[in-house]
Order: structure tokens, then sequence, then C-alpha cells
């Protein structure tokens, strides 16, 4: 078994974080991820209102007695979303641990923290992540270029932020964006990470909901089919590379650009959803990070999480056969 600061902090035995993902952290991925030892975590905002969040942690528990979180971001929209309400309505469930990300989360991790729960904030950049360490959060998730999602607009690798993380962060933080097995865990750990957050890796997994057709989609894909939208507006995504998004980038490229209400429709949350729902991967935009390149399968948590864990003890072992042969060559 590895321990590290987060797996003691958070009571879980794995050093996995199964990331806050739109419309795939549900209860029975959530529950089956924390079930195999790492920490599943509900996304709030894939719930249409707190109540529908309350309903969805009490699910949860029913699948599990095992620690589990909840994950509110903050991103830009037209018509904001209850962030307190669904922030109180978590609190009142009981839950005590919270993965925060995006735009001004200073009110909502006071708030949790004068609750008495570990915060977990994700950030795209060393000096977002020292202004966040100053609100108080318990641990750090930094999240790298090859992240789904919105990787910041910096375009910074992981491996170099996360040598800085070391080299600057006082306190602990995971590593994210491009983690999917074994080996990366042992990369983190040797990057000074407490661990890691997998997002694509447990979309594709026997207890995530998507349709088996994008499950299939990720498993056949690799590292090259990503492409960055909204590069133009500031808010880059990296989602999967399909018609949709190369004509949004298209639309992007031409002469004067695109604004958002020329793309409101295309990149529309609702026709995203549906993706999952349908299994047609070109129907909408769906998030998927570098991660797809080393997606061959789609096991259950269970064996997903064991196998990360024996890659991982085994790495950790081969490393140090070579510090000891390296001591015995001086000898």
């Amino acid at each position: 078994m590895i321990t590290t600061q987060l797996t003691q902090a958070l009571g879980i035995t794995v050093p996995v974080v199964q990331g806050g993902m739109q419309w795939v952290g549900l209860p029975k991925l959530v529950a089956a991820v924390s079930n195999a030892g790492g920490l599943g975590i509900l996304t709030a905002l894939t719930q249409p209102s707190p109540e529908a969040l309350r309903e969805a942690i009490r699910k949860t528990r029913t699948m599990t007695s095992k620690p589990f979180g909840v994950n509110i971001t903050i991103l830009p929209t037209i018509t904001p979303p209850d962030y307190e309400g669904y922030a109180r309505a978590a609190i009142a469930e009981g839950v005590k641990i919270f993965e925060t990300a995006g735009n001004n989360p200073g009110p909502l991790i006071a708030y949790f923290k004068s609750q008495g729960s570990i915060v977990i904030h994700k950030c795209t950049t060393i000096r977002h992540a020292k202004s966040a360490a100053k609100m108080g959060v318990d641990f750090l998730s930094i999240d790298g270029f090859e992240c789904a999602g919105h990787p910041g607009e910096e375009d910074i690798p992981g491996i170099i932020l996360l040598a800085r993380a070391a080299n600057e962060l006082n306190v602990p933080y995971l590593a994210s964006g491009g983690f999917a097995d074994g080996r990366g865990l042992v990369a983190a750990l040797s990057l000074g990470a407490s661990g890691i957050n997998c997002g694509t890796r447990f979309m594709c997994t026997e207890e995530s909901e998507i349709h088996p057709n994008i499950k299939q989609k990720i498993i056949d894909s690799t590292e090259q089919d990503t492409i960055h939208i909204f590069r133009t507006l500031n808010n880059t995504a990296r989602v999967f590379k399909n018609k949709v998004s190369t004509e949004v980038v298209r639309l992007e490229r031409r002469p004067g650009g695109a604004k958002f209400e020329e793309l409101r429709e295309l990149v529309s949350g609702a026709r995203g959803r549906l993706v999952y729902e349908n299994g047609d991967p070109d129907y909408g935009i769906w998030s998927a990070g570098l991660a797809v390149g080393l997606i061959n399968d789609a096991p259950s948590c269970e064996v997903l999480l064991r196998r990360i864990e024996k890659e991982a003890e085994d790495g950790i072992g081969n490393l140090s056969n070579l510090v000891s042969l390296k001591q015995k060559a001086k000898l």
C-alpha cells in the first residue's frame, strides 16, 4: 500500500482521485471509485438543482460507506448557477471533502473551511496555486496542459508545473492532466505530489454511465485525438476532436475570428450531454484529455485501481533498485 499525505488526510487507501466531470461524475461511478480505495467525486453542477444534489449524495451513500467528495466549478456563464445553494446542500448532507475550481473561489473555500471541510483546489498556474494556498485550502490539484477541460491560457505542461510546485508550494498537491496508470502515479510521486487526479481514465470504466460507443471511441483514440477550442476567446478548453470541435476551430480561425454567439449552438452543454446518452461522438462537444492515448480498456474501478496500485508499487521498487545499484557501484 502506498501511503501519502492525501491518503492519510482523506481516509483512502490509493492516492488516486476521480476528478469532477460534467455529466460523468454520478453516484454509480463515484461509489465504485471510493469502494476501490480511491476518492470518488460527485459533480454538483451535473445535478439540475441543489435539492437534486442532495438526492445524489444520498444515493451515493447507499452504495458506499467510504469517503467521497463533491466538485463545484465556477466558470464564466450567462446565467450563473446557484453555487451557494449547491455548497450549502452538500454541507447539509454531511459531505466533508470538496474539490473546487474556476474563477474567484475565495467565498466558497472560506465557507467550506468554516464548516471544517477538506478542500482540494484545482489550479493551472503556480501563481494561482499560491493564491489558493493563502485562502487555506488543504490540497492543490495542479492541472497541466495535458488535461481535459480548461488548462488555462499559458500552455505549461504538468512536468514543469509539478517541479515548480515542489520547490515553491507549502501545501501538499495532486498531479492532474495526462494521468491514467501506475507509471504516471510513480512519476507524480517522484515530482513531489501526494497523488494523482484522473478524469478521462475514469470515463472509460464499467461504472461510468456514458454510452458504450463513447468508451470504445476513447479506447480506439490516441493522444492526437483532442483539440483546443475557445483559444481566441481566452477560455481555452481541450475537448475530443470531432466534426463539431473542428468546425468551432475553423470558425475561430477565420479572419476576424468568431464571437461566442456564433458558436453557442455548436458548443451548447445540452448537445454535449447527449453525446454521452446517444453514443454519437460527433453530435456535440465533449471533454477528453491527452490520457486517451493511454487508455486501452474499460475495466471496473476495482480492477483499474488494483492495477494502478500494483504498477506503482512495482515502479517504486524498480527505482529503489536503481539507487542500490548506484550505491554498490560507488563501493
